[in-house]
């Protein structure tokens, strides 16, 4: 909710979008896998005629002559800011430090646990370290591990996890624990700094190139966690670059299995931290979300991830990217979230945050659902999600209102291509020789980063100015329904399975990328925080073992809080009305058992 007052600054003029009718874009992009797809990309880097075909193809030149866009102000960075008091974070209560549906047989370990067995020396962060840190590479037969392929290479690096494992248990004994979080194994995605380690971006890793160096200071969200005591064991793959077709595919570094079902990819970008922490490796990990990175693969492997307000955690040089956490439970998520939005005084963007607060008990409850919005999902999806929106309505407060947002389609064609226009000008910037910058990616990317090279300035501008139109709609909603939040599946999709051959060279496939974001581009475009939280699951088309369904809410700026509290009542539904109550792999790591192994081993 946001902040008393509803102080903000630069929050967006209340303008209510013009009523269209909702018309989903016509799937026209070719698909390509394996040497087609090499052939082709071949051929497109070579001739920006070819890219400029596809780049009509995709639609993307047909909303800078849109009426409605007329005299409507460019927005670049939807930074809406909550002012009012910036520190310090709220502080834990017992709801996140005591022990939550410990009779379920799919509870996971928290932080709490990890804390409470420390202080007992039940086991030591130093053993748990132990126990992981060879789960994360190959055995020394050369085979894969079970859990390894979550993991990117450390390049020798263990050693910092152990120092700061062997630290923490020092701190246990002497009685002088930091937090709740000193000692709690937690991963990093491989976009974002950790002092000491190297980062990939999905990509081969080459020596030669200088742009893979070892980082010198962790970024801030990782900072905080690293400063409460908490022990990074690595860096955890992710899709190529964040971009193409989110679903977790990786074809330089090998793909995350999907342990609760090995048969379908376990989403992207941040495919590694949602996979590690679904088979039980973790309780937290840090990711990036520019199109659904933190929530999507959240979706696929059944856990929680939040996407916060733009710059909540810390400004990134992105229009659509932001820093938050992957969590196996809602306790966890909202411990490791306040941490991250700390204030960093070293920001002049960030640290102007306000502490976000849960809202009133007698704040007002309201669902927005736009029901066209809703037809294109998967009927699995769409009736495990209606089930759980009728549940809140009838059991615990919610109001629900019919609602209804402007050019979605288009809106969702403007954050695609710009993403990958920023992200081609990001890649543009990593190699020596600039006329060689696709040297370094993989087939599907050379595909979408020479296509995003065809971008009008025009163009991008009245991108936009898509923005702006939108953030005024939702403004508008806001100011309607105070209390609101925006309610969709988090992805049409019912698990995206995966196809033989594959990972051999990649796949490049628009029309299901789009239709996967469909839900999730808007808190991106918007700068809106949004969490996606299970709250159901589906029998595969292929494959062992059901899939899981999200739930996603979208809320106002500066609401992560409300957030967090509508997803620990998600949490409750999943483990105690739903009738299945909620599922762990059959590949879930007791860590501690495995720890307290190697201790009297």
């Amino acid at each position: 909710m946001s902040p008393p007052g509803n102080t903000f600054a630069h929050y967006p003029e209340p303008v209510e979008g013009p009523a269209v009718e909702y018309a989903p874009n016509p799937a026209k992009n070719p698909v390509l896998r394996g040497l087609p797809l090499v052939v082709a990309s071949g051929i497109i880097t070579r001739s920006a005629f070819v890219q400029r075909f596809f780049w009509r193809n995709g639609g993307f030149g047909t909303i800078k002559d849109m009426p409605a866009l007329d005299d409507v102000p460019y927005t670049f960075q939807p930074v809406v800011t909550p002012l009012g008091e910036t520190g310090p974070m709220l502080e834990f209560g017992p709801e996140l430090l005591a022990a939550q549906h410990a009779d379920s047989k799919a509870r996971y370990y928290t932080a709490s646990d990890y804390h409470d067995m420390s202080k007992a020396g039940t086991i030591t962060p130093l053993q748990v370290a132990e126990a992981l840190l060879p789960l994360t590479k190959q055995s020394s037969d050369g085979k894969p591990g079970k859990y390894e392929d979550a993991w990117a290479d450390s390049h020798g690096k263990d050693h910092l996890a152990l120092e700061a494992a062997r630290a923490s248990t020092e701190r246990y004994a002497a009685g002088e624990s930091l937090s709740v979080l000193d000692g709690v194994p937690v991963g990093v995605k491989d976009d974002v700094d950790v002092k000491g380690y190297i980062n990939h971006l999905g990509l081969k890793y080459d020596a030669s190139v200088p742009w893979f160096k070892v980082q010198e200071e962790s970024a801030w969200p990782v900072k905080t966690l690293q400063e409460a005591g908490a022990v990074v064991i690595g860096k955890l793959r992710m899709h190529e670059m964040g971009s193409g077709t989110l679903l977790g595919l990786l074809v330089a570094q090998g793909t995350p299995t999907n342990h609760l079902n090995n048969a379908y990819y376990p989403g992207g970008s941040s495919s590694g931290p949602a996979s590690a922490i679904s088979a039980g490796l973790i309780p937290i990990c840090v990711g990036t979300d520019a199109g659904g990175s933190v929530r999507i693969p959240a979706n696929f492997n059944g856990i929680y991830g939040l996407k916060t307000s733009h710059h909540r955690t810390m400004s990134m040089n992105s229009t659509m990217c932001i820093t938050g956490p992957l969590a196996a439970t809602v306790a966890d998520l909202t411990i490791a979230y306040r941490l991250m939005a700390q204030p960093n005084p070293d920001c002049p963007t960030q640290s102007r945050f306000a502490v976000s607060v849960p809202p009133q008990p007698s704040a007002k409850k309201v669902m927005g659902v736009f029901r066209d919005w809703w037809k294109p999902a998967d009927p699995r999806v769409a009736k495990a999600c209606s089930a759980a929106v009728d549940l809140f309505a009838c059991e615990r407060g919610y109001e629900v209102v019919d609602i209804s947002i402007p050019y979605l389609p288009e809106a969702q064609l403007a954050h695609g291509v710009i993403c990958i226009t920023e992200m081609a000008e990001s890649a543009r910037r990593r190699t020596p020789d600039p006329a060689d910058w696709l040297s370094i990616c993989g087939p599907a990317n050379r595909v979408f980063l020479s296509v995003a090279c065809q971008t009008p300035a025009a163009d991008f501008l009245k991108y936009n100015a898509m923005r702006t139109l939108l953030m005024r709609h939702l403004a508008f909603l806001f100011k309607k329904h105070p209390g609101l939040l925006i309610m969709t599946p988090t992805t049409p999709l019912a698990g995206w399975a995966r196809m033989p051959g594959d990972e051999a060279y990649g796949l490049s496939d628009a029309n299901t990328t789009f239709l996967n974001m469909m839900y999730i581009f808007l808190a991106n475009m918007t700068g809106t925080p949004s969490l996606s939280a299970p709250v159901g699951y589906v029998d595969p088309d292929q494959g062992e073992g059901k899939l899981p369904v999200s739930l996603l809410a979208t809320g106002e700026w500066g609401s992560e809080e409300q957030l967090l509290g509508w997803a620990a009542e998600a949490e409750d539904y999943l483990h105690e009305v739903y009738a299945e109550g909620r599922r762990r792999p059959d590949s879930w790591l007791d860590v501690i058992a495995l720890a307290q192994e190697g201790k009297t081993g």
